[in-house]
């Protein structure tokens, strides 16, 4: 990605922050966006495999599907946060669905739900439950709207033009739809104390290093108006916690397996955004 101008506000000062290992991630000097550069060998389909999802990366799930319950309970919260922000509840749409873990969850509050998922065994998954998803990216094949809702948890930095993405999810939403995102906050204590360190500074799999100003700049230019932008808490399962302790600490992350439950957990270096489509 040689960018001369940020996708997120149009600024034309882009600051080489530092590297994280052979990648150099770049900064807009006016919004402080950050985004990776030169990432055009990555192949997406190939990493959001199966693997993916069951520890076959350093920087991925440790067992997403064995830890179905935990992230039911957590997907229940969000869809009780976004359900009395919704103008009506005919279409929700979730793109990067994953296992469909949420769409169940959203299934009895909604006429309709959708996804779209990038994994190929993710998308099997989903359709063996019955669900409607489909395989691919947001584009305008993929999309069906209008939407009253759509959801994107943790996925827009893995998307490498997160601009025209929110662009396009608008030009299939209802005047005043609800999209809910969530992403890292790149202007956080954390992130800023941490530097290349930070948690979520995983290059090529984030694309994109979000701050609560780019976001805004991004989503307005897209035709939304941002109502809300907070740091809540999340419930994690305690084998991820390990599994990505490990993975910090250099280790060759092993998935322990009889570690269940999960803690409330809080760095205010996560944002969770609610805009209404204009």
């Amino acid at each position: 990605m040689a960018e001369s101008t940020c996708i997120a506000c149009g600024g034309a000062s882009l600051d080489t922050a530092f590297a994280k290992g052979p990648f150099e991630i770049r900064r807009c000097r006016a919004c402080g966006l950050g985004r990776t550069a030169d990432v055009e060998s990555f192949d997406a389909a190939e990493y959001y495999s199966e693997a993916y999802f069951q520890g076959g990366h350093a920087d991925s799930y440790g067992d997403y599907q064995g830890s179905e319950a935990i992230l039911r309970a957590e997907f229940r919260r969000t869809i009780d946060y976004l359900l009395p922000l919704t103008s009506g509840r005919n279409r929700l749409l979730e793109f990067g669905c994953a296992y469909g873990f949420l769409l169940q969850e959203a299934q009895p509050h909604f006429e309709h739900v959708e996804g779209i998922e990038l994994s190929a065994d993710a998308v099997r998954a989903c359709r063996a439950k019955g669900l409607q998803v489909t395989a691919g990216v947001v584009d305008d094949t993929t999309l069906h709207g209008p939407y009253q809702a759509v959801i994107g948890l943790d996925v827009i930095e893995h998307v490498p033009e997160p601009h025209e993405t929110v662009r396009l999810l608008g030009t299939h939403m209802e005047r005043g739809a609800v999209l809910l995102m969530t992403t890292g906050d790149w202007a956080s204590p954390m992130a800023r104390i941490t530097g290349r360190h930070w948690r979520l500074m995983t290059p090529p799999q984030h694309l994109s290093f979000f701050t609560p100003r780019s976001m805004r700049a991004m989503l307005e230019a897209a035709g939304f108006r941002v109502t809300s932008l907070t740091h809540p808490s999340k419930h994690v399962p305690l084998a991820l916690i390990a599994y990505q302790l490990q993975r910090m600490a250099g280790l060759t992350p092993r998935h322990l397996s009889w570690l269940g439950g999960a803690v409330p957990v809080n760095l205010f270096d996560a944002m969770r955004v609610v805009a209404v489509k204009k």
